[in-house]
C-alpha cells in the first residue's frame, strides 16, 4: 500500500518552478549598504534552510517552490531588515507553528530521543548479533564434539 502511494506520488507532475526571491541585482548592490544587503540575504537564506515548508513538509523554505514558502521567506527578510536577530525570527516561527517547523529539532527534552535512539538501536542490534552468534557457535561446537563414552 505504501509502495503504491509512493509510486503514485512520484508519478505526479511537478509544479512549475516559481521565481524565488534571490539576491538583489547588481545595480542595487552598488549602494553603501551593499555589505548589509548581502549579509541580510545570507541570513535569510540560512534561516529559510533551517525551517520546514508547511506545504511540502519534506523541504525547507529555501528549497520549496510553494507560494507559502515564498511568503514566509519575505517575512523572514522583513523581520531581519527590521532589526530582529536570527534567533528571534526563528522563535517567531516556532511560536506560530510549533517546533515541528524546525527541520532539526532542538536537542532538549523529548527531542533528545531523535538523537539518542539511533545510537541505542545500533548498540542494541550489535549486542543482539554478538550474543546470538556466540550462542549459535557454542551449540554447533557442542553438537560437533564426539560423545564421551
Amino acid at each position: 500500500m505504501i509502495a503504491f502511494l509512493f509510486v503514485l506520488f512520484a508519478a505526479m507532475p511537478q509544479a512549475p518552478a516559481q521565481s524565488v526571491p534571490g539576491p538583489l541585482p547588481a545595480a542595487e548592490t552598488s549602494t553603501p549598504d551593499a555589505h548589509v544587503e548581502t549579509q541580510l540575504e545570507r541570513d535569510t537564506r540560512q534561516l529559510a534552510s533551517e525551517l520546514r515548508c508547511p506545504v511540502c513538509q519534506g523541504l525547507s523554505l529555501q528549497d520549496s517552490p510553494s507560494e507559502l514558502s515564498q511568503e514566509m521567506r519575505v517575512i523572514i527578510r522583513e523581520q531581519l531588515l527590521a532589526g530582529r536577530s536570527v534567533a528571534e525570527v526563528k522563535q517567531y516561527f516556532v511560536a506560530k507553528y510549533g517546533e515541528w517547523i524546525l527541520l532539526e529539532p532542538e536537542p532538549h527534552g523529548f527531542n533528545l530521543t531523535v538523537y539518542i535512539a539511533p545510537v541505542l538501536l545500533l548498540l542494541g542490534g550489535a549486542a543482539f548479533l554478538y550474543f546470538t552468534a556466540r550462542r549459535w557457535t557454542r551449540q554447533q561446537a557442542a553438537s560437533a564434539a564426539p560423545p564421551s563414552d
